[in-house]
């Protein structure tokens, strides 16, 4: 009973931040010039760098296709007027971290969105078992640099200078499958949980600086990459950036709406004795891949 008041009361603190209250524009603006954005050019990514520069902040892209890049920068040049800066790399690569440092050099960064740590992959475009994985040493080398190597390189990149300046915000987007073993995903959701308890433990450490090291888990939000439709619970990227950036100052680690907390907290209750039976996986894999045809 305590731990469902728990769980009433988290529930309503996100009510009251993302329905009446909110986090003001000026918090963001308070903290740096710039955003510095991830995975920019599509999804949750994409979505964060036009939220923030509507709400005030100049934005530096970061993503591997050139052109994508400069359609999403004019775009939100065009929408805000704020300046945007775009670094091309790929993420898969472990040797891009010294380019990246250069283009951010002498910027006031006040948010990494790794400041959006968003820039992620899944094993394959459907649910499958680990070995049934295509490219299976390719897959793990690249998600192990991508959803890892990546949030602690570029939280390095920038932790000194928000240190020095005693404010900014780090937005590191982990997964709800981060919650508990997630078979069909198990590498995938393995990674997730690295970067939740690695934004919890920098938040530890720097927390008293000034610094807001946050981990954010969505459950489906609707991006090329998840392949779902926005739903009462998939939300569309949009809805789901808007409503995580006024749960920011919530805790280390939230869920990012309403909806989503409410949904891990069902599936906490789930007995994973019935969600581990093959019968089970099978019909799971099944109906997602079938929700991504239709």
């Amino acid at each position: 009973m305590f731990f469902f008041s728990l769980k009433v009361v988290k529930c309503l603190k996100y009510f009251v931040l993302t329905k009446w209250l909110g986090v003001p524009n000026s918090f963001f603006n308070s903290l740096g010039e710039w955003a510095v954005i991830t995975g920019a050019t599509d999804g949750i990514g994409k979505a964060y760098a036009h939220e923030f520069a509507k709400r005030g902040l100049n934005i530096v892209l970061i993503s591997r296709t050139k052109e994508k890049l400069i359609k999403v920068a004019h775009e939100i040049g065009q929408a805000t007027g704020r300046k945007v800066k775009t670094v091309q790399v790929n993420f898969t690569e472990r040797d891009i971290y010294e380019h990246i440092k250069e283009n951010l050099r002498g910027l006031e960064i006040g948010v990494l969105g790794k400041c959006v740590n968003n820039v992620g992959m899944l094993q394959t475009p459907d649910p499958c078992r680990f070995l049934e994985m295509t490219e299976v040493d390719k897959t793990i080398n690249d998600m192990i640099a991508v959803n890892m190597v990546s949030v602690a390189k570029m939280t390095q990149l920038v932790l000194p200078r928000m240190k020095e300046r005693q404010k900014g915000l780090i937005l590191n987007i982990s997964s709800g499958v981060a919650n508990a073993p997630c078979p069909l995903y198990c590498l995938y959701a393995s990674t997730k949980v690295f970067m939740e308890r690695f934004s919890r433990g920098c938040q530890a450490e720097y927390g008293s600086k000034g610094i807001i090291i946050k981990c954010s888990m969505p459950y489906s939000v609707a991006s090329q990459m998840s392949r779902v439709k926005p739903g009462i619970i998939a939300k569309s990227a949009e809805d789901y950036v808007r409503s995580s950036l006024d749960c920011v100052l919530l805790g280390d680690r939230c869920h990012g709406s309403l909806a989503h907390e409410i949904l891990a907290y069902v599936y906490g209750k789930i007995p994973h004795w019935i969600t581990y039976t093959d019968a089970f996986l099978d019909k799971m894999a099944d109906h997602v891949q079938n929700c991504a045809r239709s």
